[in-house]
Order: C-alpha cells, then structure tokens, then sequence
C-alpha cells in the first residue's frame, strides 16, 4: 500500500524559503514519476513541479520556474520541495502525489497517489 507523508509546510514572509518533504512508502518507486501539487481556497489543484524518480529528470509549471526546485534521496524515500523568493500567491495546500511511469503528468488525474498535504503560507 502506497503512502505518501508531507511536511515542512508553514507561515513565512514573501521573499523567505521554505523546504516541504514527502515520505514515500509501501513500494520501489523507482519508475515513478513524483511530483507536488497545490491547491488556493477556491480554486482548482494545479500542478508545481514533478520528477522521474530513476533519472531526476524533472518538469516545472511556469510560475515556479527559477523559484521551486524538486529533488529525492533514495536512502530516505523522500521527495523534497524547496521554494525560494515565496510570493503570497504561492500560498496554498501543497500535496505530493506518485503515478508509475514517466511523462509530463501534470493534471491531478494522471496520479493515482495523494498524500494529506500541508499548509503554506506565504505573508506579505
């Protein structure tokens, strides 16, 4: 059984960094694609930043390109976000999510796992 745990979410002030960690387990994720979502009140869950977990290679919503980047240590099984220069439009619910293969998934419905998320909010 697939399970994905996020933290590191929080309040910091624009401009600030912060690093969100997802434990992955119950699985090899090898040939797996990983990636984070996030979702505002009030509007749709929309796509961050992902990554092919075997070769890193990775892919970013246009709006984090510079800012977010992804990474994933293999000893830890764990997926990490770490956001800089944070924008108070970057506050959200952020979920990690996992679906086998590799490809640009980037819709919510390509994932067929979802962790609880975690808050983060950025203040201006």
């Amino acid at each position: 059984q697939v399970q994905l745990v996020e933290s590191g979410g929080g309040l910091v002030q624009a401009g600030g960094s912060l690093r969100l960690s997802c434990a992955a387990s119950g699985r090899t994720f090898s040939s797996y694609t990983m990636a984070w979502f996030r979702q505002a009140p009030g509007k749709e869950r929309d796509f961050v930043i992902s990554i092919y977990w075997i070769d890193g290679s990775t892919s970013y919503a246009d709006s984090v390109k510079g800012r977010f980047t992804i990474s994933r240590d293999y000893a830890k099984n764990t997926v990490y976000l770490q956001m800089t220069s944070l924008k108070p439009e970057d506050t959200a619910v952020y979920y990690c999510a996992a679906r086998n293969g590799r490809r640009a998934f980037i819709t919510p419905d390509d994932y067929d796992y979802w962790g609880q998320g975690t808050q983060v909010t950025v203040s201006s």
